[in-house]
Formats: structure tokens, sequence, C-alpha cells
């Protein structure tokens, strides 16, 4: 197509406004609804300009990107209003669109008025696709439309030309971190660390992060238990012209198989209240009622005719309803559902103790003396208390510190044996992998224990680079000795890596004398001198199946792993050595 035919196209879609808007849902998931929905423009179905990158793209090289904008923009406004849609509506604008000269000012806010739709409900989010030079102009335009009553989001974090600097200096309400970072942060912890990192700029600057692109649920089981608590990405749900209203529809269930080994990970089980819960048609006065038999009920979760929360009563907030000149006479008869609050954190029973933990402390809301509600598989099941939630999550931090190694600050040996206990209970298939230094006590005696101490510290980083939080564990026996719990398939794959990546972070712990001959000269154990390789790793790897769990213990498990890394090493250099559970009767029948 050529680029006078492209013009055409493009002159043809905006004289007869052709265009059409799909909508992406955006989820909470303490709330378990909706928030809003992404508006996201196409061209005809029929056009080489179909594509919202095409499309863009040939505006933006004829000058006439600020034009398409505002007609994406009716098109969408349009578009939710006739569906009704609830929540918030996020509208792409381009800064540069803002920028220039020929933007008609009030367009947006003449738009939303025709279709009845309240500025309280639109974000603006920001889209970079070149770099932007004017700061000050495109702070003083943002902070008009604040001043009109919209909200401001940030797309894209981490990809665009200057997004921290637009992060800073704007301040936005809302932050989405690029796909980038999201794409398979299950398996890499550099992604991990920006991703919280990000989490923790967003807390110091009050803006909400989104998690946009999100494709796979182990992508999505990383993000929950880091505290994320809006999500978008087509997992949860692909841009429909007719997008769907029912946020619990579309959460995934999260694989209730996957073993939960970390010391945090355990249920809600020993939060959960058994608390009454209303329907949402329950009178008013019988809710009052309710909350005067039991003085200590602080909140009542109110459930819809599939026994699923819809809202939550606390006391104190209809206490204050209720004070009101003639407020008990026009709402005692009333159903509760006029009263109760839909702004609530639910939270399934199997989440881990951190999960809940970090949600709450996400919500700016939340305060200590109100519940929140616990589900399973999204049925009411009983109400928890923030209070209790503190408690266990002061004696669990104090408990790992106890017995953290105090180096690598890694579990010590009470949790891995813990581990271990848990892992033969639920029966999973698992890899134990037990990892020790090759050299490291000649590498002692020659560098100091200082050194020594870096490359453990060097091993910590590279075996939490190589798990999967969700799902794996690591700890730290003692001396140069860690364990390692690995539940995927590409086990093998991340040892391989393992092996690799220590050989080459330990490069910048030699001298380069050692480095060019490839060892080092240090007494052996009989006092001798002896030529030692450098530093590399033996694992041993035993192999768990599900049917071997029941005739093993914590113990025959560890020695286990013990005899396999002895096997590993005794093959020069970096070795892997694999027992298999199912090949090692005689070793059972001791």
């Amino acid at each position: 197509m050529t680029v006078t035919e492209q013009l055409s196209a493009l002159s043809s879609i905006l004289a007869h406004r052709d265009l059409h808007s799909l909508f992406q849902p955006i989820l909470s998931l303490s709330d378990r609804r909706i928030l809003g929905y992404e508006a996201l423009t196409r061209g005809p179905s029929n056009s080489p300009l179909h594509s919202p990158i095409s499309l863009f793209a040939v505006a933006r090289q004829a000058g006439r990107l600020s034009e398409l904008e505002l007609a994406a923009r009716e098109c969408a406004c349009r578009r939710f209003s006739e569906q009704k849609l609830e929540g918030k509506l996020f509208l792409n604008v381009s800064p540069e669109s803002l920028l220039e000269p020929a933007h008609p000012p009030g367009r947006t806010l003449e738009l939303l008025n025709a279709y009845g739709i309240s500025p309280s409900q639109v974000v603006i989010e920001l889209t970079e696709q070149t770099p932007t030079e004017d700061f000050e102009l495109l702070y003083n335009a943002l902070h008009h439309y604040r001043d009109m009553g919209f909200s401001i989001a940030m797309d894209d974090l981490g990809a665009g030309y200057s997004s921290l600097r637009l992060w800073s200096e704007l301040r936005p309400d809302y932050v989405k971190i690029d796909r980038h970072f999201i794409d398979g942060i299950h398996q890499d912890a550099v992604k991990r660390e920006f991703v919280g990192s990000m989490l923790q700029m967003a807390k110091a600057s009050r803006a909400i992060v989104i998690a946009e692109g999100i494709e796979l649920p182990e992508e999505l089981a990383v993000l929950i238990d880091m505290g994320v608590d809006l999500v978008q990405g087509y997992l949860l749900c692909r841009p429909q012209e007719h997008p769907p209203r029912d946020a619990r529809a579309l959460l995934p269930k999260l694989d209730p198989t996957v073993p939960a080994l970390n010391e945090d990970a355990c249920d809600l089980s020993a939060l959960l209240n058994e608390q009454p819960a209303v329907n949402q048609s329950t009178a008013t006065a019988a809710v009052l009622e309710y909350f005067r038999k039991q003085a200590n009920l602080n909140s009542l979760a109110v459930l819809d005719e599939q026994s699923q929360p819809c809202g939550i009563v606390h006391r104190h907030s209809l206490s204050e309803a209720l004070l009101k000149p003639f407020a008990t006479d026009l709402f005692a008869r009333k159903p509760i559902s006029r009263l109760m609050s839909d702004d609530f954190l639910a939270v399934e029973l199997n989440q881990s103790l951190q999960q809940v933990s970090r949600l709450l402390t996400s919500r700016a809301r939340q305060r200590i003396e109100e519940d929140f509600i616990i589900t399973l598989n999204g049925c009411y099941l009983g109400l928890g208390r923030v209070i209790d939630v503190l408690k266990l999550i002061t004696e669990l931090k104090i408990q790992q510190a106890r017995y953290a190694n105090p180096l690598t600050l890694l579990p010590g040996n009470v949790p891995i044996q813990q581990c271990l206990t848990r892992l033969l209970q639920q029966g999973h298939e698992s890899m134990i992998c037990y990892v020790d230094i090759d050299s490291f006590k000649p590498f002692n005696d020659i560098y100091g224990y200082g050194r020594g101490d870096e490359v453990l510290l060097c091993l910590a980083q590279c075996l939490n680079d190589r798990i999967d939080p969700s799902r794996d564990f690591v700890g730290h026996i003692g001396g140069d000795d860690f364990l390692m719990v690995l539940g995927s398939e590409d086990w093998r794959k991340r040892l391989n890596l393992l092996l690799e990546d220590f050989q080459n972070q330990c490069r910048r712990f030699y001298r380069a004398e050692h480095l060019e001959s490839s060892c080092f000269t240090a007494l052996n154990r009989q006092g001798q001198r002896q030529d030692f390789p450098l530093l590399s790793l033996s694992i041993g790897v035993v192999h768990l199946h599900p049917d071997a769990c029941a005739d093993l213990d914590a113990s025959q498990l560890a020695e286990m792993a013990s005899q396999a890394k002895h096997h590993a090493k005794n093959v020069a250099g970096p070795s892997v050595h694999v027992i298999d559970t199912l090949d090692c009767e005689a070793f059972l029948a001791r």
C-alpha cells in the first residue's frame, strides 16, 4: 500500500467516522469486581488500517493524530454509554496530541456531557510513542484535565521514552506496568525485582498499579503474591465489542495442585470466623438487630442470590448513616443493599497469609477495625479480622528470623525440614536439589572467609534467580550446602543455567593468575599442596514421585538428597546426579 493510498484510506475513515471501539476489562482482585474498561480503537475490518498500530502511525505521519484520537474518543464514549457499562472508562491519549496547537480544548468534556458520562468515571491514559520534550506544557494540560475531574494513568511503564520522568513530574493516579515485565515473570527474578521496585515507587507516589498483558496463570499467581491488585490481559478477557460485566466469571481458578512450600504459604483457615451473612434484600432493621444481639460483631457480609459476596456492612458505618435525622425511619424497612458498602476485600481460602497482607496494605481505604470476606470458589465462608492478620504476620516474621541463616537470610534447617514434610504430605511430583560448592574450603583458605561469604551470597542470589516463588523453595543448610525444591517440568534446564550462571558470577572473585590458569593452589586435607579447579557446583537431585511419598519421611528424603550430592561430587567440575524414587526400593527397605 502506497503512502498516497494510506492517506486516502485515513481520510475516508475520518470523514465517515468508520472506527470501532473494543473494551478490555480491568479487574480488581481484592474487590472481585471490574474496575473499568480500556477502550481500544480499530479501523474498518476490510481496511489495511484495521490495526491500531498502522492506523495511528499513518495519522501521526499525516499530522492528523489529534483528529483521529478525538474521533476514537467519541466512538468509545458513545459505545460505552450505549452499553451502559459500569466503572471507569480508560481513554488512550498520546502526549503529543495534547501538545498540538490545533488540539481543541474542552472537546472531551463536551463528548462526556453529550453521552451522560461523568468526568470522575474517565481515566486519561497516556500512551507514549515519541519523546516528550515540553514537560511544563504537558504538566499544565494534564492538570487542566484533573481540574475537570478526570483521573490520569500512564501506560506501558518501563517501555516509553521518558516514563520514569513522566511518573515523577505528573504523579498519575494509575500506572500500567508494560507487558515486557509481566511476560515470564514467574521464571525471571530480575523482572520480579523490577516490578517490586515499581510497586514501591507507586506506594511512595500514591499511584495505583495495573499489571497489563497477563497471559499465563503462573504470571497472575506471582503478581498476586507480590500484592498487585488491578490486572488486565488475555488470560482474563480479550478486547471485545460487548465486554463481560461479571468479574467473577473472568477470574481464573489458580492451580490448587501447585504445592505451597514457603513458610508463609499456609491457607487462611486460622483466620476464618464463621460469621453469619445476610441477603442483599434483608431489611435494615433486621441487620441492626444482628449487631444489637452480638456486641463483638464488627461486620456482616452481604450476599447475592448465588451466595456470593456483593457488599459488606460495618457496624460503625451503619451507625453513622442512621445517626442522621429521620434516617432510621427512612431506612428501617429498606433492603440493606441501600446502605451496604460495595468496597470490600474478598479473598479465597487457599490464598497465603502473605498475599492477603499485601492486598490489605495496598488498600488505602482499609481500616483496622473493618473485617474482610473469606470465600471458597467465590462463595461465602466467613470473615477475617485485619488485626489477626497483623498478629500472624508478626509471629511468622519472628519465627523466620529465628530459623534463618544469619548470612544469606534464607530459611535454615528447621524450615527446610518443615518444607520436606509438607512436600510429602501434599504428594506432588518435585525435584529436591542438594547444592554444594566444589573447592570451597581451599578457596576459603586462599582468599579468606570474607571473600568466601561473598561467594555464598552470590550462590544464594543465583538460586533465587532460578526459582518460581509461587511454587518453589530454597534454603541454606549451612556452610556451602543449600537445598532447593523445584516443581516445574523445566527443572533440568534451570539447573544447567544455574551451573553456568554461578561459574560466570564467580569470575569476579578470583585473582587474574588463577583465572588465567583455571585453578589455584592450596593445602589439601592431608596438608599437601594441591591444584584445585575453580569453583563450581555439584547438585544431587531426588526425583520425588507421588507414589513414593507415603513410604518416605523428611529425614529419608534429606538423606537421599545427600547421597545424590555425594555421587555428583565424584564427577570433576559442575555436575548433576539424579536419584529417582521409583528406582530406590533398596533404600526404602532399609
